[in-house]
């Protein structure tokens, strides 16, 4: 015998839409609060642009310290206390990266100085970012580390470590120069605080709306939070991650011509980095760097203008 057809109420429709239902001005709400808070944490950084950025530099630099302390005692780092020998090969290594890292440190002084300005941004007049000048207050120390991880980053108070296996794909002072001002480049933009305010915001976001659809069932509950932990990543953090790439090699152009080291190297350093791996990549919108090929093609239409200010400062550049 067929049973007729039993409803309790209005059939919910198909999809996340029907899962959430009445819930939309409860999640418009959450959107508000989330909107408020990100522009109530807004700070002027490099170039004018806006970041939200929620810790103070002290506890940034902190954190940047007890990292790279980490990082130290677990790592085989050349020519250190703990190191067993100290060749001539590995000495000249950590010499030319020191003196590489002095030389775009002291730039970076002078360039805060002068105001910021960065011409492949669009800002050749330039305004010191609201936390006020960072390169002259940084502790800079540059270590080496023997790995053959194709690595290198700049801690926030200017710790700086260099892996070995990026060193071949470097393959001159200039090469090193470019990933040198580009990791500096992160520091000083406050590239780090600003992922991990975005971070605690998307956490917020994430406990919000998880409160909002507790009484669903645990499908549903999952449906929901997996639609927002996506679009979230995909359509916030990593966007924001590449633009921070994008912004951290036009910062790392300025010092790295500002200190002397030839900029015409960057483009070809990229296309070197793009073979990395076996040249093989995700889609650029699933990955937290832009694609090496239009981050070289970025540093050709920008070159002509950073030939000029190497001439201005430096001299003519030697013949290629």
């Amino acid at each position: 015998m067929r049973i007729p057809a039993y409803s309790r109420g209005r059939r919910r429709g198909g999809g996340l839409l029907g899962l959430i239902g009445g819930r939309l001005p409860i999640i418009g709400l959450v959107i508000v609060g989330l909107a408020f808070y990100w522009f109530s944490n807004q700070k002027t950084g490099i170039a004018g642009r806006k970041q939200m950025v929620t810790m103070s530099v002290e506890q940034e630099v902190a954190l940047g310290d007890q990292s790279y302390m980490q990082i130290m005692q677990s790592e085989p780092v050349l020519c250190s206390d703990r190191s067993r020998s100290c060749g001539m090969n590995e000495r000249e290594i950590v010499d030319i990266i020191q003196k590489i890292g002095r030389d775009i440190a002291q730039a970076a002084i002078e360039w805060e100085r002068e105001g910021a300005p960065v011409i492949g941004l669009g800002k050749t007049q330039g305004n010191v970012p609201s936390w006020g000048t960072l390169a002259d207050k940084f502790q800079w120390e540059f270590k080496v580390i023997h790995s053959n991880v194709p690595n290198a980053f700049c801690l926030p108070g200017g710790k700086v470590a260099f892996y070995t296996g990026i060193l071949e794909t470097a393959a001159n002072e200039d090469g090193i120069a470019t990933i040198m001002g580009h990791e500096i480049g992160h520091a000083l933009a406050r590239h780090g605080a600003e992922r991990m305010s975005q971070a605690k915001m998307m956490q917020f976001g994430q406990m919000a709306v998880g409160a909002t659809v507790g009484d669903m069932g645990a499908g549903a509950q999952r449906a929901v939070m997996g639609a927002f932990g996506m679009g979230a990543d995909v359509g916030v953090m990593k966007p924001f991650s590449r633009a921070h790439e994008s912004e951290a090699d036009m910062i790392g152009l300025e010092l790295l011509t500002r200190a002397c080291y030839d900029p015409r190297e960057a483009p070809l350093l990229w296309g070197r980095m793009a073979q990395l791996g076996g040249g093989k990549r995700q889609p650029e919108a699933l990955s937290t760097h832009p694609d090496p090929e239009k981050r070289a093609q970025a540093f050709v239409e920008v070159m002509p203008e950073y030939i000029k200010l190497y001439e201005e400062k430096c001299g003519a550049l030697p013949a290629r």
